[in-house]
């Protein structure tokens, strides 16, 4: 499966056909996944902040189930800081899905329970990352994706 060229640096990966479908290896998983053109955005920006902005995999989570009412949502990917504590939360989506007021709001509601500092909205393409300060109530957005040791 031919997929898009993205706004990310290019990466390797381990694929295989299953079925007649690409699966891609997923670092975090540990297992092959079915390859859809969300999910290349996904490992790509997985593998960005492992190798450019030095994430540790070990602090990743993937898919995570959260809470919002009584809906369980599923965040694309979480990091913890090294208190085990939620502090970013990506929000992946196919290069052809424009990122807008509707994606924003979507990544608010994965946030509410955990009151993240950092989230990040992005179609592979685009790139929107945002720090979120509670106690004056705004949402600053920053020029890059801020290293793992300034966190």
């Amino acid at each position: 499966m031919k997929m898009p060229k993205l706004n990310l640096p290019d990466m390797n990966f381990k694929s295989k056909l299953l079925n007649g479908n690409t699966q891609i290896f997923d670092k975090v998983r540990k297992r092959y996944v079915k390859l859809t053109p969300e999910e290349w955005v996904r490992q790509n920006f997985i593998n960005y902040l492992h190798f450019y902005k030095n994430y540790p995999l070990g602090l990743m989570a993937i898919e995570k189930v959260i809470k919002y009412n009584s809906m369980n949502v599923r965040a694309d990917i979480v990091l913890y800081n090294q208190n085990k504590k939620p502090y970013l939360i990506v929000e992946c989506k196919a290069p052809n899905v424009s990122i807008t007021k509707d994606t924003f709001y979507q990544i608010t509601k994965y946030n509410y329970k955990h009151n993240v500092q950092l989230f990040i909205l992005t179609n592979g393409l685009n790139h929107y990352c945002c720090r979120i300060d509670y106690l004056n109530k705004n949402i600053k957005f920053l020029n890059e994706v801020p290293l793992y040791e300034s966190i």
